[in-house]
């Protein structure tokens, strides 16, 4: 870190702090811009210890809860015995008896999320390694409890390989690249619903559920690949390639999936009798607690209708144990958020206008309500021995997050502090966690805890990297009513040095998208902050629609998306306006995604007082987007014509004003360019104009070759054009 003696700005390139260069790269890039953290904290299964990854990524350690100390490893490259030797993984699972290790690496991505790697099992009594397969690459690994076998998918099949009996058998033949897929979930699957797997081991590993799906009827969605400058050889492509995948569109097929069961010792697979309509979803399949059911989730395409069944492998067989019903949605936190145990399952609802948690047992019949009150569960990480119950919840507020305990008389207590955000990885029998804390002043602290909240040892507290930033703009918080007069959680980010006798140019920072939250008291540095640094106030607020406050606040934007919420962000902008520190002749509007799409529809809101807003991989029409997102709140484009029609950017140009600036990745699988091609040549139909600046071979978050400083410095030159002068 370089130090000088006097305090300068240079615009576009950092901002002196003291006597400490803060950089563009100190806030946009993420290798800089990220605090410490404890590399995948995974419990053991002797409750007393857990493992993360070393700091060098060569070993896997293990560490006592009561003290926090490193008492030895578990797995390290040198250590290995055998023949089969690697030079470094990415990740690792501890098999439930702690035995084997399933790690992988030489990963290659798919998209999104999901990669195909090569994986091995780790013998932690031998020391030995062994390949999962040797007949090519792998994806979804899902390794049985004893650690003896394990499922994967390749070439669109499911194998089984035994470690044990060095066997690797194909338990499907009916795979096959865009029609079916085996075991794993397909594009919006992953997506919308969080899934990398979907393969399921019983508790006696004799049974592997699986979902397959026929997505033979799904349109492909395809666009050329072209090769930037990132890429190792940027030259060697003179035709793009093409990428095709399937990629369900509002309206139009999704993939028809079945529910199957394949029992190892006689090596049958029987279809499970679950009642599916040819479009209904399959969220969710786990086995509970004994093993011997399979719970299966049912959801209508409209999203407004969940049953859940209690299914038998062996007959097939399948009893319904209860229907969750919304006039709106129903929200995949809630239904994620379920745990089966022993004798009975917890299940999060939204019935009483806020998200919270019920027992059930496995007849359907409700035992009690495990959470009430003015406040939102938005996590669930399980009970001990004694019956209490452990979670995170809004209980302090819906800018907060704490660790709360539910003991078996129903008492709460609240084992975190009183501000900020904190989040548990507990043991695996509850009596310690590893809690994450920060707040919008603290950097991500790693601490011990036991079960009553006592802190018993530091992992982690970042306290070099809270003094590296220690100059920085601050986060402060505060409410803007809208124009019903409803009360919105913002926050202000202010230049540093800021003067309140000045003016000073206003920047919206928004996302916006139906039950997302922007506005929490946590740390986060990013982009944002650069550009405060560089003069400009930035302001967040979480309109109707944003989550994490009532049903009535989310759900008032269904089938009527883009609505309230420019509504509410104008309201917002308007009133900053107003304060005696914003110079209202230099109002400007950014986001990414849903910000993106927020971005458009602000600036074409009539009367708009926008004078400049940019648009980063933002969603121009919603028939353009994926499918089970967008009709999970609009329905389909033909029984919501006329809310599709609203809701689109490409009708609302006609009142653009002001200058945009419109950011894309030409890779990028979630929005597609096409959204950002098709806005501008609307404009340009019209006759307006706007910049643009297109990413080649970048995906969706830009994570690729620090191209995030990249994105910031355009758009601080974009700003500095239009708001700063």
């Amino acid at each position: 870190m370089k130090r000088f003696v006097t305090l300068i700005l240079i615009s576009g390139v950092g901002i002196l702090l003291g006597n400490a260069q803060l950089t563009i790269e100190d806030y946009c890039s993420p290798a800089l811009a990220s605090p410490k953290s404890i590399k995948a904290i995974t419990p053991l299964p002797d409750g007393e210890s857990f493992a993360s990854i070393s700091q060098d990524g060569t070993a896997i350690e293990k560490f006592s809860y009561k003290t926090g100390k490193k008492t030895g490893e578990i797995f390290n490259i040198k250590d290995v015995k055998g023949d089969l030797k690697i030079s470094d993984f990415e990740g690792f699972r501890v098999s439930d008896n702690g035995k084997k290790i399933l790690l992988w690496n030489n990963s290659e991505k798919i998209y999104r999320y999901s990669i195909r790697a090569e994986y091995y099992v780790y013998d932690t009594f031998r020391s030995t390694l062994s390949r999962v397969s040797d007949k090519g690459l792998q994806r979804g690994a899902t390794m049985s409890h004893d650690g003896r076998c394990v499922a994967y998918m390749r070439d669109n099949n499911i194998y089984i390989s035994n470690l044990d009996y060095k066997t690797d058998i194909a338990i499907t033949e009916d795979g096959e690249e865009g029609r079916i897929l085996n075991g794993i979930p397909d594009w919006s699957y992953e997506e919308e619903f969080d899934l990398q797997t979907m393969m399921r081991w019983s508790s006696d590993d004799n049974v592997l559920a699986y979902v397959k799906f026929d997505e033979s009827s799904v349109p492909a969605y395809k666009y050329d690949l072209y090769r930037g400058f990132c890429d190792s050889d940027p030259l060697g492509d003179l035709y793009p390639a093409t990428y095709s995948y399937k990629y369900m569109l509002p309206g139009y097929s999704n993939s028809r999936v079945s529910v199957h069961a394949y029992n190892l010792d006689t090596r049958a697979t029987k279809k499970l009798d679950i009642p599916l309509a040819e479009d209904d979803y399959v969220p969710s399949i786990e086995f509970g607690a004994d093993g011997s059911r399979l719970m299966v989730m049912v959801l209508n395409r409209e999203q407004n209708n969940l049953k859940l069944y209690n299914a038998n492998p062996a007959s097939t067989v399948a009893n319904l144990v209860l229907t969750e019903q919304s006039d709106t949605w129903i929200s995949p936190d809630s239904y994620q958020m379920v745990k089966y145990s022993g004798d009975s399952f917890v299940f999060a609802s939204e019935r009483s206008g806020t998200k919270h948690l019920y027992i059930y047992d496995y007849n359907g019949t409700l035992k009690k309500a495990l959470t009430t009150g003015d406040f939102n569960v938005t996590a669930y990480y399980g009970k001990d021995a004694k019956g209490t119950h452990y979670l995170q919840t809004t209980s302090l507020g819906p800018t907060h997050r704490s660790i709360m305990s539910v003991d078996s008389k129903g008492t709460t207590k609240i084992l975190s502090g009183n501000t900020g955000s904190s989040s548990a990885a507990f043991s695996a029998n509850r009596d310690y966690y590893v809690m994450t804390y920060s707040s919008s002043t603290v950097p991500p602290q790693y601490t011990i805890h036991n079960s009553a909240g006592a802190k018993l040892a530091e992992l982690e507290m970042n306290y070099e990297y809270a003094k590296k930033f220690a100059s920085a703009p601050k986060m402060e918080f505060m409410q803007i009513k809208n124009d019903e007069g409803q009360e919105m959680n913002a926050y202000m980010i202010k230049p540093i040095g800021f003067d309140p006798n000045k003016k000073y140019p206003l920047l919206m920072y928004q996302y916006n998208g139906p039950e997302s939250q922007q506005v929490i008291d946590r740390w986060s540095m990013e982009g944002i902050y650069y550009l405060a640094s560089l003069g400009y106030v930035v302001a967040c607020v979480d309109g109707r629609g944003t989550g994490n406050r009532t049903n009535e606040w989310t759900k008032c934007v269904y089938a009527r998306l883009g609505d309230l919420e420019t509504k509410d962000q104008i309201a917002a902008v308007r009133y900053l306006s107003t304060l005696p520190y914003i110079d209202e002749a230099r109002l400007g509007c950014f986001g990414w995604s849903y910000g993106g799409y927020m971005t458009l529809m602000e600036m074409g809101a009539k009367s708009s007082p926008l004078k400049a807003g940019v648009a980063m991989a933002a969603v121009s029409d919603w028939r353009f987007y994926d499918g089970i997102y967008t009709e999970r709140f609009m329905k389909t484009p033909s029984t919501n014509p006329s809310g599709y029609f609203n809701s689109s950017a490409l009708n609302h140009t006609a009142d653009v004003n002001g200058r945009l600036l419109i950011l894309s990745g030409t890779d990028d699988d979630n929005v597609h360019v096409y959204n950002s091609y098709k806005y501008a040549s609307k404009l340009s139909s019209e006759g307006k104009v706007c910049d643009m600046m297109i990413y080649a071979g970048y995906e969706h978050s830009l994570r690729m070759c620090d191209a995030r400083v990249q994105l910031f410095r355009k758009i601080a030159d974009f700003l500095d054009s239009n708001l700063m002068k």
